[in-house]
């Protein structure tokens, strides 16, 4: 029960956090052999690729392979996700075109930056 109720909390604060776009936390990666080309990496304290551009409508997945716990925050609060741990996603929607530089607010020297054009 417990647990149900910290997803849903988790969930709410993600929802309240998606202006301009929509956001999902997800556990387990998904299965499958296509690389995702609008995919972050996170281990080793960094995001990889650090700097990603997308055409708009995009949605852009985060995966945690990192034995810490990350987040993704956008520095103009476009975006937040919760914490989420190792072999977890966090994905968001980008719908306005613009420069979204990003930081995980528990390790701060990890950033990124994700670019998003009209075309």
């Amino acid at each position: 029960m417990r647990r149900l109720v910290l997803f849903l909390a988790a969930v709410l604060v993600t929802a309240a956090c998606a202006d301009g776009g929509t956001a999902t936390t997800t556990t387990g990666v998904p299965a499958g052999g296509e690389p995702d080309p609008y995919r972050v990496v996170m281990e080793s304290f960094a995001f990889s690729p650090a700097e990603l551009t997308v055409p708009v409508g995009t949605t852009v997945t985060w995966e945690n392979r990192h034995a810490a716990r990350h987040d993704v925050v956008a520095d103009d609060g476009t975006f937040a996700s919760p914490l989420f741990g190792p072999g977890e996603t966090y994905s968001y929607t980008f719908t306005e075109p613009g420069t979204y530089p990003y930081i995980c607010s528990i390790h701060p020297s990890m950033r990124g930056t994700v670019t998003v054009t009209d075309s």
